[in-house]
């Protein structure tokens, strides 16, 4: 009996001795308007808006009156776009290369196409090349 009062004691004074170290956690709610803000997310109006916001630039407006766009028409296009049209064209204009093209890939791919087909005897356009066949 003695010892398991002693056991107990022992137990208690532990528990209590960590119990300082124990931090209280508070749970609130978390819209969904926080969590995409937080992650980078922007609604279909806040894409819609920075898509108007480019096409005000000055020298994307110049583009487009070279090409005969006119800025009004490709504004009242923009605002009746689906939402998900409106996703669509900001990620191609946000993952769009710089340049618009990519000419020295295709050169690099078209000759290296020419090269294994003129190894493998198909072709015959380089002269330091010699078919396997």
């Amino acid at each position: 009996m003695k010892n398991s009062i002693r056991w107990t004691t022992r137990i208690v004074a532990a528990s209590l001795s960590f119990a300082g170290f124990v931090h209280s956690a508070q749970a609130t709610l978390v819209g969904t308007e926080q969590v995409a803000a937080a992650e980078g997310v922007l609604s279909a109006a806040a894409q819609r808006e920075r898509v108007s916001q480019l096409l005000n630039r000055a020298d994307v407006a110049a583009a487009l009156q070279e090409r005969g766009v006119d800025l009004a028409q490709a504004q009242a296009r923009i605002a009746a776009l689906t939402d998900a049209e409106v996703e669509h064209l900001a990620h191609t204009l946000d993952t769009a290369p710089a340049g618009a093209s990519d000419v020295l890939g295709t050169i690099v791919f078209i000759f290296l196409l020419l090269l294994i087909t003129d190894i493998l005897g198909f072709t015959k356009v380089f002269p330091f090349t010699r078919s396997i066949r």
